[in-house]
Parts: structure tokens; C-alpha cells; sequence
């Protein structure tokens, strides 16, 4: 089998992007049928995974669910989350450490999907939850632990301002992660979305809306170790 080997019309799998890229692929599972995430799954399966780290699975369904561990028992499923992850066992962590800073418990299907893939991206992950402006004395309570990361995500929704809060306090990149949550006036995540884009904060760099796996996959790059592998190397 080949990197680019067709998969019955369905998908053409890069399981060569750990090699070229550092991280291998992902697999979102929005818009994709039961069957197709399991025929993905078996591919994955019988290759013996990517050539380095975990092959994820995001945005699954209880039924995507079922069809990656009919195929991959051995999977660690985050139901919350909507993530799968093969191998189990994360990689072990290097770098610095990334902090996902959750601002309530509403956004937490988004942050705990954050926080599985910086652990399975290879780095040492905490997950703050429930620190929303509304209560600041929260926020300024996790201090410590905020200014020990490399990178800090930061996932809210409604006003979105908890990352431009935090980007104020701190010395390292946030990531804003802008979630759907709010009332009507949040507009499904545009309201937090704008809020993080105009953060007078500097330092601030924002991801699509309910994207936990885009920014703590940047944050996960920004904590990397410094070892820059020759270019023929990458392929």
C-alpha cells in the first residue's frame, strides 16, 4: 500500500504527514457516514496507524463511535468530546506545556477536545475549567498555573472576552477559540468570534468557531521542541 492509496472512493489517507509535517492526520467525521468512518478506521487498522503519534477522530458521533471501535478496540474515546484516539497511549509529552483555559461548563465539549488533542499532539496538557469573566477572581486564582505554560488556549463563547483577559496577564501566544454557545445576540459563536478578533490584547491569534482541534494543534506547534529536521528529511 501506498501513501496515496485510494480508499474505495471514499477517502485517500496522508498517512504520511507525520513524516512530512511532524503530526499525522486527522480524521473529521462531520459529514461522513457511519460506514465511511469505519471503512477509514480499518484502513488506519490494518497500515498499523500513522507512521508517528495517534490518528484522531473529531467531531464523532455515538454512531461514529461505535464503527471506530468496532474496528479499534482499543481507541480511547472521549464521549464529551466527540474525539477518538489510536493508538491509546498518548506519545510520550515533550515541549512545553499548553494550558486550555475552559470559561464555562458549557464550553467544555470544545475545550476537552482541545485538551485531548494537545496530550495526544505530545504535550504535557492541563485543563482549567470554569473561569469566565463573570467571576474573575477564578481567573486570577489559576494565575500561577497560566503563567507556567509554553501556550494557553482559551475557549468561551457569549462575549468571548476571557482570551484578551488572560493575553493581559500572561507572557506566552494565546489561542482563542471562539465557541457557539450564548444566547440569540451570540449569533452561534460569531459574537465571541469578533470579540477575540478585535482582543486589544496583543499576542492573540483566534481559530474558527468550535475549533478545539485547530487551536491546540497550533499550540501544540507553538510548544514544540526546537529540532529542525533536514529537508530531505520531510520529504
Amino acid at each position: 500500500m501506498t501513501e496515496s492509496d485510494p480508499l474505495d472512493g471514499i477517502a485517500n489517507l496522508d498517512l504520511g504527514r507525520a513524516r512530512r509535517r511532524g503530526y499525522p492526520e486527522a480524521v473529521y467525521c462531520e459529514g461522513k457516514t457511519t460506514e465511511q468512518v469505519r471503512a477509514i478506521a480499518r484502513r488506519f487498522g490494518h497500515a498499523g496507524g500513522p507512521e508517528a503519534g495517534a490518528v484522531l477522530f473529531t467531531r464523532a458521533t455515538a454512531e461514529h463511535a461505535q464503527a471506530v471501535l468496532a474496528e479499534l478496540p482499543d481507541a480511547a474515546h472521549d464521549e464529551l468530546a466527540g474525539l477518538l484516539a489510536w493508538p491509546r497511549t498518548p506519545p510520550e509529552p515533550t515541549g512545553e506545556l499548553v494550558v486550555v483555559a475552559c470559561a464555562g461548563t458549557s464550553d467544555l465539549p470544545v475545550a476537552r477536545e482541545a485538551a485531548m488533542t494537545a496530550q495526544y499532539l505530545g504535550r504535557r496538557t492541563e485543563l482549567v475549567v470554569d473561569v469566565g469573566i463573570a467571576g474573575l477572581h477564578r481567573t486570577l486564582a489559576r494565575l500561577d498555573l497560566l503563567r507556567s505554560a509554553g501556550c494557553i488556549v482559551v475557549v468561551a463563547g457569549m462575549d468571548g472576552a476571557l482570551p484578551g483577559l488572560v493575553a493581559g496577564l500572561v507572557e506566552v501566544p494565546v489561542v482563542a477559540v471562539p465557541t457557539s454557545v450564548g444566547y440569540g445576540a451570540a449569533f452561534n459563536g460569531l459574537a465571541p468570534l469578533l470579540t477575540m478578533l478585535n482582543a486589544c490584547a496583543p499576542g492573540v491569534g483566534v481559530v474558527n468557531i468550535d475549533n478545539g482541534y485547530g487551536g491546540a494543534h497550533l499550540a501544540a506547534q507553538i510548544t514544540a521542541p526546537r529540532s529542525p529536521r533536514p529537508a530531505a528529511e520531510r520529504g
